[in-house]
């Protein structure tokens, strides 16, 4: 837009003179890369984003396996034939990594739940610059890094069951 001086007609049929401001532009519409990427945001953003990652690799988990204990219809060796999948290296990573996001999930979930009802939040106080959220406290701090510390617990713990002799 250019700016200028334009004249507008009002409901009364008089004119008025209004400056035109030009406007800056800025493209806000970053899309999938901007929602993903992690450094724009602190820990509560990081967080946010591995339950939403995490639940949706869990469902896709969760139809897999409906979908593949139901070959027991099919017969014991239809079946077994299916199950030798999950019985390869690259079987026993993906089971390590559903390991891993259950566990982050149920976490982290288990903190949200507190959060939501008001446990482990900081007390309201005046947003006076640099901007410093009180929800994100020392306990909120320390509930995501529980969650993280026991998803890689829980995966260590699948990693020597699985592939330990």
């Amino acid at each position: 837009m250019a700016s200028g001086n334009i004249n507008k007609v009002c409901p009364s049929r008089e004119k008025i003179l209004m400056k035109e401001i030009e406007q800056p532009s800025r493209n806000n519409l970053e899309g999938l890369k901007g929602w993903l990427n992690p450094t724009r945001y602190g820990w509560e953003r990081i967080s946010y984003w591995f339950q939403r990652l995490t639940g949706v690799f869990l469902l896709i988990y969760f139809i897999g396996h409906v979908y593949e204990t139901s070959t027991i219809v099919n017969g014991q060796n239809a079946w077994e034939s299916f199950l030798e999948l999950t019985q390869t290296v690259w079987g026993h990573l993906f089971l390590i990594m559903v390991i891993g996001a259950s566990t982050f999930h149920s976490a982290n979930g288990i903190r949200l739940i507190f959060t939501h009802a008001g446990i482990g939040l900081g007390t309201p106080s005046r947003p006076d610059y640099p901007y410093s959220p009180s929800s994100l406290n020392y306990r909120q701090k320390s509930g995501i890094w529980i969650a993280l510390i026991l998803s890689a617990a829980a995966m260590f713990y699948g990693f020597n069951i699985l592939f330990g002799e």
